[in-house]
């Protein structure tokens, strides 16, 4: 099933289904009036949204209306939790290829993460404002995923089974202000602000044979300024899946229901042509971008993300159709 949450001038917003095309949506107030809520009793909640869900796609349910993204909150419009993964190891690689550095060999065996704000996260169409262009805006198309209770201890395939929904993430970074922040060694703050997330959260069983040992075999695009930008495969690549991302948290504490866990940037290898390589899937995230520049011409010449630049992330499935429905936000400075 598929799950939004409407604005309703609260905080937590109201839970709407939403059917499997995006067309039509039912609020879901006579089971559950938040997403948190289903969360924390999904044994006997998310069976009745089911049935919500298959009347809405059956065209039976009474009270559809129109679906609008734009009145979608992030489908958990704050969270108990968000730990964001760097699990594909290639965006390590090629960041610090293009500073000389060499990446350290756990890398490769325990993935890397941070703990993010999640007490503030944007809907799908809501502006990015940041208070200063020159802090180095960029966008991060991402995978994230929404746990039910996952016990400390728990093995990789233990914390897979904790996964209740999926959904795509924006997942902001001011890059100009990472480098002092990361000097200090206490990792990132400042430069993390709110994560957007997309219209719509979706159960495994939406995604078919798409998703497989804890990965999603589907392409992740992104679009800056109306220009695609990105075509990443989202599954093939990530080094780390979400039940070893979850795992990595989960060794020394337990994970409670409604903590979201995102993948990090999607990126894929380059290709070798005429002795030269291609980056022929693109990029999620401007970084990743210069770092590729710096690689082949000795400096970054992409700039980052400026005010009133718009960006679009979006992933359909075998059909055709959206997936998520599309992040899709303009950046904006602060107070105008």
């Amino acid at each position: 099933m598929k799950l939004a949450t409407y604005k309703d001038g609260s905080r937590d917003g109201q839970l709407v289904v939403v059917s499997r095309d995006l067309g039509s949506a039912h609020y879901a107030t006579g089971i559950a009036t938040r997403l948190q809520q289903v969360l924390d009793d999904w044994g006997f909640l998310s069976p009745q949204l089911q049935d919500l869900y298959d009347s809405l796609n059956a065209g039976r349910a009474r009270h559809a209306f129109p679906f609008d993204p734009k009145q979608c909150l992030a489908p958990l419009p704050r969270a108990y939790q968000w730990a964001d993964g760097s699990a594909y190891i290639n965006h390590v690689e090629l960041v610090r290829l293009a500073r000389h550095s060499e990446v350290p060999a756990n890398y490769y065996t325990e993935p890397l993460m941070y703990q993010g704000g999640s007490d503030d996260f944007l809907g799908p169409t809501d502006d990015v404002v940041v208070p200063d262009e020159a802090f180095g805006i960029d966008f991060e198309a991402e995978i994230a995923v929404v746990t039910g209770d996952v016990s400390m201890g728990s093995t990789p395939d233990q914390a897979l089974e904790g996964i209740r929904l999926v959904m795509l993430a924006n997942d902001v970074s001011l890059r100009n202000l990472i480098p002092d922040e990361l000097a200090k060694s206490f990792g990132f703050f400042q430069s993390k602000p709110a994560t957007a997330f997309s219209p719509v959260a979706v159960t495994l069983d939406e995604l078919g044979d798409a998703w497989k040992g804890g990965r999603l075999g589907l392409t992740i695009t992104s679009q800056w300024n109306g220009r695609t930008v990105g075509m990443c495969d989202a599954g093939e690549e990530m080094t780390f899946h979400f039940g070893q991302l979850i795992a990595h948290i989960c060794k020394t504490r337990n994970v409670r229901a409604g903590s979201i866990v995102g993948s990090g940037t999607v990126s894929n290898r380059a290709t070798e042509k005429d002795g030269r390589k291609e980056w022929t899937k693109g990029y999620s995230c401007i970084a990743e971008k210069r770092a590729i520049e710096t690689i082949q011409d000795g400096q970054p010449s992409t700039a980052y993300m400026k005010f009133g630049d718009t960006i679009r992330i979006e992933m359909k499935g075998p059909n055709g159709q959206s997936m998520f429905g599309a992040i899709d936000q303009k950046i904006a400075p602060l107070g105008r």
